[in-house]
């Protein structure tokens, strides 16, 4: 039940300072929930945050992050983040924060409630179903949810995460419009984007406890290079005037407590004391993603030609997103790419790791942090379809890398680790072709089978991926610990190739007269087999042979040299 100050006369107040909303999952394994205050608190005796989706989680770690940098007043620079670290109680401010600020965390406050806009209606005074801010009731696809059809009813604690998770992930598309707002056209208000999380490729340094995981990635811009600095005015939501219904003037966020907290949309619940039933939503501050990567630092960036060419500017970056079909260990490139390696080029760099992991990098160069100490980096983001009118899929995934690789003065550790992900690339492509050839000497349809085997071969390479990387942290030689690893992938996909051969079955066996540039020839299982074990040992070396640099074999297979004509 929600605090009522006021029972009698039906005033209802649920504080998210002291009232238990946010879950968590302790380093014992049970789960919980606890109020912002009980968070703080705790930080350091909790593993992390348990949202009711991944994207939850990272909505809220932000709010998290921004009340702590606003509570801290920093950290200013890397002096003052290491006796943070060092400061078992660093967190102990955020209890006199919370009380200053406790009437603007109020959930259902008549007039100022949390992150929402006190009397929002539409010009008809509609109030909607709960599905519009719940993002695991898919509007059309109630099949795929545990709230078929729609959601009736939320606690308060359930609202309060929601409203934090649709500011960060909210859909595009028309919405209703509400009154006062300016932007209304015959009642709708026309697609204006996304949340502003939902433009991002969200990455954050998970540590041992919340409390770690806070302070790794509580950036101090000042220190972190590509990052803004003006801070002085630099102020979260809840510092701010609160929001009318309309769009509030254009400005560039001054900063991550700005940016974590920023108000894309105008929502308000409607409630009774047993719960909310119904909301009101409409946007708020659209925020285009182009060139952000001053301000934004949970995620990384590509360097976009296109945006270029059409706004007319020498240099545009958009934040990358995740791709659901492809694990974060295949993107290791742009988590760890160095950008001072870039900036010595005359070409500006096509992708920017994210900045929090620059962070990262800064505290180890400056010995705030072991150059063996492992972070695990956790990617979330979602998937939008339709025009960004629907929620697709949701990613979420981690990878674990010792801060060694994000070291500029070790980049060798880094070059293989990435060295190593286009070993695999190239082993995985090899058994694609291995699988098309087969299916071209059975005279069968040839895309399906090649992509069931690439499928096949990187999901049998990711676990040792993941154990390698994390052994790759400074110590050893790193050109040994590649060419272990081509050993390891050249055996894993031998292994794989033989079972497709099988697989294959007798029409592949007896095979086929093909044709070929310079005639025919005749292609079998035997003979696809070959192929494929010369482009192994092409990328990654033979393992019987001795050691070879790594990436020598990386060449091209020049196919001619094993035909055979008719």
């Amino acid at each position: 039940m929600p605090e009522t100050s006021e029972e009698t006369a039906g005033v209802l107040s649920f504080d998210l300072t002291t009232q238990p909303w946010i879950p968590v999952l302790r380093l014992d394994g049970t789960q919980d929930e606890l109020s912002l205050r009980e968070v703080f608190e705790q930080a350091g005796t909790l593993r992390r945050l348990v949202g009711d989706l991944p994207t939850q989680e990272f909505a809220l770690v932000r709010l998290l992050l921004a009340l702590a940098h606003d509570a801290l007043d920093g950290p200013r620079d890397a002096e003052h983040w290491a006796d943070l670290w060092a400061d078992e109680n660093c967190f102990a401010s955020l209890s006199a924060y919370l009380d200053e600020h406790r009437g603007r965390f109020d959930l259902l406050d008549a007039h100022a409630p949390f992150f929402q806009v006190a009397g929002l209606h539409t010009a008809k005074n509609e109030v909607f179903p709960l599905n519009r801010i719940v993002a695991d009731v898919p509007n059309g696809e109630p099949f795929f949810s545990s709230r078929m059809p729609t959601v009736d009813r939320l606690t308060f604690a359930e609202a309060a995460r929601w409203v934090v998770h649709t500011h960060a992930y909210d859909t595009s598309g028309i919405k209703t419009g509400v009154a006062g707002d300016d932007r209304v056209k015959g009642g709708k208000v026309y697609p204006l984007g996304v949340g502003w999380a939902g433009n991002l490729g969200g990455v954050f340094a998970e540590g041992h406890t919340l409390r770690e995981t806070l302070l790794l990635n509580l950036v101090a811009p000042a220190d972190t290079p590509g990052l803004s600095s003006d801070g002085h005015d630099d102020l979260p939501a809840w510092r701010r005037e609160a929001c009318g219904p309309g769009e509030s003037p254009k400005r560039p966020p001054t900063g991550v407590r700005d940016l974590y907290t920023w108000q894309s949309r105008r929502l308000l619940l409607h409630a009774d004391a047993d719960g909310v039933h119904g909301v009101v939503l409409g946007y708020g501050d659209p925020l285009l993603a182009r060139n952000k990567h001053g301000f934004e630092p949970m995620t990384a960036w590509r360097r976009s030609t296109a945006q270029e060419k059409k706004h007319g500017e020498p240099l545009v970056y958009m934040p990358r997103e995740h791709d659901p079909a492809r694990s974060a260990w295949r993107g290791i490139a742009s988590l760890i790419a160095d950008r001072a390696e870039a900036s010595q080029s005359a070409e500006a760099a096509n992708h920017l790791r994210p900045r929090v992991l620059e962070w990262i990098a800064r505290l180890v160069t400056d010995g705030e942090l072991e150059p063996g100490f492992l972070v695990r980096a956790r990617i979330v983001g979602v998937q939008y379809g339709t025009q960004q009118s629907v929620i697709d899929e949701v990613v979420d995934d981690h990878i674990s890398i010792a801060v060694v690789l994000l070291h500029q003065h070790n980049r060798e550790f880094a070059e293989q680790a990435v060295g190593a992900v286009t070993d695999a690339d190239d082993a995985v492509k090899a058994l694609g072709d291995l699988a098309t050839d087969l299916a071209r000497a059975a005279n069968t349809e040839t895309e399906g089978p090649g992509a069931a085997a690439r499928d096949l071969g990187f999901a049998a390479l990711d676990a040792p991926y993941r154990t390698w990387l994390a052994g790759l942290d400074g110590q050893g030689d790193p050109y040994e610990q590649r060419a272990e690893w081509q050993r390891r992938v050249h055996r894993i996909v031998c292994r794989l190739g033989d079972q497709v051969i099988t697989e294959a079955g007798d029409a592949a066996w007896q095979g086929r007269t093909i044709s070929v540039k310079n005639g025919t020839e005749w292609l079998n299982s035997a003979l696809a087999g070959k192929w494929f074990r010369s482009r192994l040992d092409r990328c990654l070396g033979h393992p019987n042979l001795p050691d070879q640099p790594p990436g020598a074999g990386s060449a091209p297979v020049t196919e001619t040299a094993t035909k055979v004509h008719a």
